[in-house]
């Protein structure tokens, strides 16, 4: 299928790589821009948050980061302070964020990409831990 997607990936996440899989999954070949090394620009990030309904500090991710040791947990800070820590430091920068024509999610967890992909999907699809999402004839498990 032909869908511009884009998907702000980080190849040692295992929810990012889900996430890649579910949107493969759809028949769709997304852009994979590994953002760590190549961090979208202060527009672009600013974009992704409003477009996908979040404040700016939803968007920061602090597990596995130097978010508490750079004190972004002070509520003082502006949403310009923490870009500018985000686009300083790209592993803030929660993952993955995906956007298509349908819509931007930040996919955590990752099916939150079912909402902005077409219902084109190839059969099952089961999580990295086995956790089955679509069954064979490509619908959701709930």
């Amino acid at each position: 299928m032909t869908m511009d997607v884009i998907i702000y990936h980080n190849p040692d996440c295992g929810t990012s790589r889900n996430t890649l899989a579910m949107i493969r999954n759809a028949g769709i070949e997304p852009a994979v821009v590994e953002y760590l090394v190549s961090p979208p620009s202060r527009a672009q990030l600013e974009t992704m948050i409003a477009d996908a309904g979040l404040t700016v500090r939803q968007a920061i991710r602090e597990k596995g980061t130097p978010f508490a040791e750079l004190g972004l947990d002070d509520p003082d800070l502006t949403d310009d302070q923490l870009l500018d820590a985000m686009l300083r430091h790209p592993i803030l920068i929660n993952r993955p964020f995906v956007v298509t024509p349908l819509g931007t999610r930040l996919s955590r967890p990752s099916e939150l990409v079912l909402e902005i992909l077409p219902d084109t999907h190839k059969g099952s699809f089961s999580k990295e831990d086995g956790e089955q999402v679509l069954d064979a004839e490509g619908k959701r498990v709930v």
